[in-house]
């Protein structure tokens, strides 16, 4: 069974950065591959970025130039670099990994608000 824990949420003023963490319980490279949504209030859940085993990234056209999904192959983790936060960024930020099988974490909250 994989477990998927997010951390890095957090309040931050409008034009501020955060940094998520996704935690896998196993190695993070051995996924098709792992992504991050979000879920606002009262709207869907939506792509936020997504990166491939190979390496190949797709961005949400809200998070290009703004926002840097990467693995950490030390501490086995994906994270995301968010800068040049708006508001509209507030939502649920949630890991997702997929081996045939998908699998979620519970979500790391993220507001953005001054």
């Amino acid at each position: 069974q994989v477990q998927l824990v997010e951390s890095g949420g957090g309040l931050v003023q409008p034009g501020g950065s955060l940094r998520l963490s996704c935690a896998a319980s196993q190695n993070i490279f051995m996924f098709e591959f792992m992504g991050w949504f979000r879920q606002a209030p009262g709207l869907q859940r939506e792509l936020v970025a997504i990166i491939a085993r190979g390496g190949s990234i797709v961005y949400a056209d809200s998070a290009k130039g703004r926002f840097t999904i990467s693995r950490d192959s030390v501490e086995n983790t994906m994270d995301l670099q968010m800068n040049s936060l708006r508001p509209e960024d507030t939502a649920v930020y949630y890991c997702r990994a997929d081996l045939g099988t998908t699998y979620w974490g519970k979500g790391t909250l993220v507001t953005v608000s001054s």
